[in-house]
Formats: C-alpha cells, sequence, structure tokens
C-alpha cells in the first residue's frame, strides 16, 4: 500500500490527537504544587477544546483535499474514543462525574464499534450510519468534558454545574443513540 495512504496532513493531525492523551493524563498526576489546581484544570480543558477541534478539522481538510483513506476513517473514531475515555477516566478520578455515566459511555462506545464492525464484515455498516442523535450526543459530550476538566465558573455561569447538566444529557443521548443503532441493525442481525 502506497506511504500516501498513511500519512498526510489530516492523517498526522488525527495522531497528534493521540499523543496528547498521555501528555493530558500525566498533566493531572503531577503534584499540585507544581502549578497548583487551577492552572492544571485550565490546562488540561484547554488541550481537550483543542484536540476536539482538530477532530473537526482533521476530517474536513481530508474531505476539503480529497485525502480521505480507509487508514484515516479507521484511525479517526479510535483517536476520538481514546480521547473521550481518557477524560472520562480523569474525571472519574477526580469525583467529577459519577461512575455510571462513565460506564453508559464508554460501555455505548464499545458496543457500537463492535456492531459496526459486525456490520462491516456483513457488508452493512450503512445501516449503522452516524445518525443525528450521535451528533448531538458528541456535542453534548464534547462541551461537558472540558467543562468538567476546567471545573471553575465562566462568564458567571457554574462550570462543574453546567459541565453536569450537559454530560447527563450526553448519557441519555448516549443510551438512545445506542437503542437506535440496534434498532437499525436488528433486521440484518436477525436474518445472520
Amino acid at each position: 500500500m502506497p506511504m500516501k495512504n498513511f500519512m498526510n496532513i489530516p492523517i498526522a493531525l488525527t495522531w497528534m490527537r493521540i499523543a496528547m492523551i498521555p501528555l493530558v493524563v500525566a498533566l493531572y498526576y503531577l503534584p499540585t504544587e507544581w502549578m497548583g489546581i487551577h492552572l492544571r484544570d485550565t490546562i488540561g480543558a484547554v488541550a481537550f477544546v483543542f484536540a476536539a477541534l482538530t477532530d473537526w478539522f482533521d476530517g474536513w481538510l481530508a474531505r476539503r483535499w480529497n485525502q480521505t483513506t480507509s487508514f484515516g476513517a479507521f484511525l479517526d473514531p479510535v483517536a476520538d474514543k481514546l480521547m473521550v475515555c481518557a477524560a472520562l477516566l480523569i474525571l472519574l478520578d477526580l469525583n467529577r462525574i459519577d461512575s455510571f455515566i462513565v460506564l453508559i459511555i464508554i460501555g455505548r462506545e464499545i458496543a457500537i464499534t463492535a456492531l459496526r464492525e459486525w456490520m462491516a464484515t456483513l457488508g452493512s455498516r450503512g445501516s449503522v450510519a452516524v445518525h443525528w442523535l450521535g451528533k448531538f450526543k458528541t456535542a453534548a459530550q464534547m462541551t461537558a468534558i472540558p467543562l468538567l476538566m476546567f471545573a471553575q465558573p465562566i462568564l458567571g455561569i457554574d462550570g462543574l454545574w453546567l459541565g453536569n447538566i450537559l454530560i447527563y444529557v450526553a448519557a441519555v443521548l448516549t443510551i438512545w443513540s445506542m437503542f437506535y443503532y440496534l434498532h437499525k441493525a436488528w433486521p440484518i442481525i436477525k436474518s445472520h
């Protein structure tokens, strides 16, 4: 396979997002005396927002420059899931999120990823294509996580309070979208 299928600017951005994950996790294991909780949380939240923006940007660039590849299509969602799972585990360790929310979100990601792979082997990947429910879930989740990481007031609004509301919205949409995808795939599953 030609090298261009494994490396282009959109894929490099995805690799950068993956490389940021251990750096952000390590940030939360530094002694708090080194930079203080507020600075640590600010850097962590900004890094998460930056990574989320590169997720959007790499997809946009790949389509705009006609650099979409099967490797990029595989790597991008892996990077997203690793980034979200790492952030959720950090928040769980900081006691800023309930464990059942983390279990719902991570469990759904594993289940739907496995379902998509199974549907792909059956030649029916389109039956579980991204739906607006999944997009709203992602938007709520990607807004909630940096708010929970920052955990400080923003424009007079308690970021931790707003982040918790949005993560509960994301959890409800997570369950709803999971049942939607399972419902769409059920006829194919039943026939095999």
